[in-house]
C-alpha cells in the first residue's frame, strides 16, 4: 500500500531484544459475520442495530443446536473431532464453549487431558485437588490444567516459580524447540514442589501435561476470542440459516466444507436455495424473499466484470427481457467462453432451458476482434439443430464441474439404486444403526483427515443426499487401500457401527471405489 513501509524480523531476534509481539488473525470467519450481520440488519429495517457485542447471549436454542453437533459452517467447532465431542461435552454455557474450543487441539490430546476432564465433568471420576490453591487455578477444568495461564500459576503457586520465571516456562512450552527448553524447568518444577508438600507423582504428572501444550495449546484469553466467534456464527446459523449460508458463500474459499455442502446443510435445514440465473443473479448470493438466490460468483471461469456487465444489462431491460444468446452477448458484451460456462451453469434458462441447445446457438455466434466478443449475428440462419437433451446425470456432472453443486440431485442419489443392491445404508440410516451392526454405505467423499495425534488412523465425512456419516479406518487398512481413499471421490464401505452416546462411526473393514 503506498505510504505503508513493511519491515520483516525473526520472531526469536524480536524476544532477544524484548520487543512486543502481536499476533493480527487474518480469520475468514470475521469477513463471514461482518457479511451476515449487514444482511440480518438490513433485514430489520430499524430496529437497533445487532453485532458482536450486542448478540443475545447465552441463547438455549443456540446450544442445543452446538450440543446436537450441527455445527457445518460455525467457527471452530465444525471439524469432525469438533462436531463429534459437541454431544459429548455438551456446551450449555460460554465457559463450556470456552473448553470446547481448547480442548480438541493437539496439545490437549497429547497431555491426556481431554478424557480425564469429560469423566469429571460428567461425575464419573472424583476430583481430587491437593491444596485450596490448586483448586482455585484448576477449579473452572475440574482439576486438568487446559490452559497456558494454568500453568504459569500453577508454576507459581506450587513450585515457588517467580513470575519471571513463569513467563518463561511458558514461552518453553510454546517454542518449536519446546522439549529442549523445557528440560530445565521440569527438576525446577518438581523439587520446588515437593519442596512444598505436594506429593511428587502430582508434580511431575502437572509438567507432564504442560508438555502437551508443546503440541499447540491455548491460552484461555486466545479460546475465549474464538469461543465469541463460534458462539456468534453458531446464533446466525440457528436462527437464520439461509442468510448465514449466504455470507458463507460470499466468503469462500474458506472453512471445512466446499459450497456444495454448505448448500445441502442449508437446505436440510428448510432453506430454500434458488438457482444462478442472469435474470436474478448478482455477483454474490442474494436474499430473496426469505430464499437463498445463488450468485454468479459461483460459476467456475465468470469474471466479476462480465457478471457486473450482464446484471446490469438483463435489468435494463426487464421489459421486453432479453430473448436470445445473440442479444444477451451483444449487450453485456461477454466472450464466447465465458458465454459457454453460463450455458453449462444453466444461468441462461431465460433464453431457453436446453443446454445443448444454447452451445449450438453461441458456436452460431460471430466473433468480433481478437477478444471473442460478438456483434450478435449467427453466422447460420438455418434453424437450430435438434439436439438430445443433457440426461439428469449430465446436468449434475455438469453442475458440480461449473458451479461446484447441484440443486437438482445430490450425486448419491443418483447412485441409490445400485447402492441398494449392495443393501447399503444411507447416511441418515447409518447414524441410527444399533451398536456393532456390520453395515454397508456409500457416499461421498468430502474431507479426509489423519491427524498426527491419532497414530496413523484416518477419518473419512461421507455425505449422501440425507447427511453425513463419519468412517474411521485403521492405520493397516488405509495404507492397504490408501489409492481407493484417495484417488476416489465416491467412496463404498463395509464397517462396524460404533456408538458412544449420540456420537456414531463407522469403523471400515473394506473399501470399494464408486463411480457415477
Amino acid at each position: 500500500m503506498e505510504g505503508r513501509t513493511i519491515v520483516q524480523w525473526d520472531k526469536d531476534d524480536c524476544s532477544a531484544m524484548g520487543l512486543l509481539k502481536v499476533d493480527l488473525l487474518a480469520l475468514g470467519m470475521l469477513t463471514v459475520l461482518s457479511k451476515a450481520l449487514a444482511l440480518l440488519n438490513e433485514k430489520r429495517g430499524t430496529a437497533p442495530e445487532l453485532t458482536l457485542a450486542n448478540l443475545p447471549p447465552e441463547d438455549p436454542e443456540t446450544y442445543e443446536m452446538i450440543c446436537q453437533g450441527d455445527t457445518i459452517g460455525v467457527f471452530q467447532i465444525e471439524s469432525r473431532a469438533q462436531m463429534q465431542m459437541l454431544p459429548r461435552l455438551k456446551p450449555r454455557t460460554f465457559y463450556d464453549l470456552v473448553v470446547e474450543v481448547a480442548i480438541i487441539r493437539p496439545g490437549p490430546i497429547v497431555g491426556e487431558m481431554v478424557h480425564p476432564y469429560i469423566r469429571r465433568r460428567d461425575g464419573l471420576e472424583k476430583v481430587v485437588y491437593p491444596s485450596p490453591a490448586v483448586e482455585k487455578i484448576l477449579g473452572r477444568t475440574f482439576g486438568v490444567p487446559l490452559f497456558q495461564e494454568q500453568a504459569m500459576r500453577l508454576a507459581i503457586e506450587i513450585a515457588g516459580f517467580e513470575p519471571g520465571e513463569a513467563d518463561g516456562l511458558r514461552r518453553a512450552i510454546s517454542h518449536r524447540r519446546s522439549e529442549e527448553l523445557m528440560a530445565p524447568y521440569r527438576i525446577r518444577f518438581v523439587e520446588g514442589a515437593t519442596a512444598r508438600g505436594y506429593p511428587r507423582s502430582f508434580a511431575e504428572t502437572c509438567f507432564n501435561q504442560f508438555r502437551g501444550f508443546a503440541h499447540y495449546g491455548f491460552p484461555e484469553s486466545h479460546a475465549a476470542s474464538f469461543a465469541l466467534l463460534a458462539y456468534a456464527s453458531s446464533w446466525i446459523k440457528r436462527h437464520h440459516p439461509a442468510l448465514f449460508c449466504c455470507a458463507l458463500l460470499n466468503s469462500q474459499p474458506m472453512g471445512f466444507y466446499a459450497p456444495h455442502t454448505l448448500v445441502e446443510d442449508a437446505r436440510r435445514h428448510g432453506v430454500e436455495v434458488r438457482p444462478v440465473d442472469v435474470r436474478y443473479s448478482h455477483w454474490d448470493c442474494t436474499m430473496e424473499e426469505g430464499a437463498l438466490r445463488l450468485g454468479l460468483r459461483l460459476v467456475k471461469g465468470l469474471r466479476r466484470e462480465t457478471a457486473e456487465r450482464l446484471s446490469q444489462s438483463v435489468r435494463e431491460l426487464e421489459d421486453p427481457p432479453i430473448s436470445s444468446v445473440a442479444e444477451l452477448a451483444r449487450r453485456a458484451r461477454v466472450p464466447r467462453h465465458e458465454l459457454v460456462r453460463l450455458a453449462l451453469a444453466g444461468a441462461l434458462k431465460g433464453i431457453d432451458s436446453d443446454r445443448r441447445q444454447l452451445l449450438w446457438q453461441i458456436e452460431a455466434l460471430e466473433a468480433v476482434g481478437e477478444d471473442d466478443l460478438f456483434c450478435g449475428f449467427a453466422l447460420d440462419p438455418s434453424p437450430a439443430q435438434v439436439l438430445p437433451a443433457m440426461t439428469v446425470k449430465e446436468r449434475v456432472v455438469t453442475d458440480y464441474d461449473v458451479v461446484h453443486l447441484s440443486l437438482e440431485h445430490h450425486p448419491m442419489a443418483l447412485l441409490r439404486p445400485q447402492l441398494e443392491k449392495r443393501r447399503a445404508l444411507t447416511a441418515q440410516a447409518a447414524n441410527e444403526a444399533q451398536r456393532g451392526t456390520r453395515i454397508w454405505i456409500g457416499g461421498m467423499s468430502i474431507c479426509r483427515q489423519r491427524p498426527p495425534t491419532a497414530k496413523g488412523v484416518a477419518f473419512i465425512s461421507l455425505e449422501d443426499e440425507t447427511g453425513i456419516a463419519n468412517i474411521v479406518v485403521a492405520s493397516e487398512l488405509f495404507e492397504a487401500q490408501r489409492r481407493e481413499i484417495l484417488g476416489s471421490l465416491f467412496l463404498l464401505v463395509e464397517g462396524v457401527v460404533e456408538r458412544a452416546g449420540k456420537v456414531c462411526n463407522v469403523k471400515a473393514k473394506r473399501i470399494e471405489r464408486l463411480a457415477l
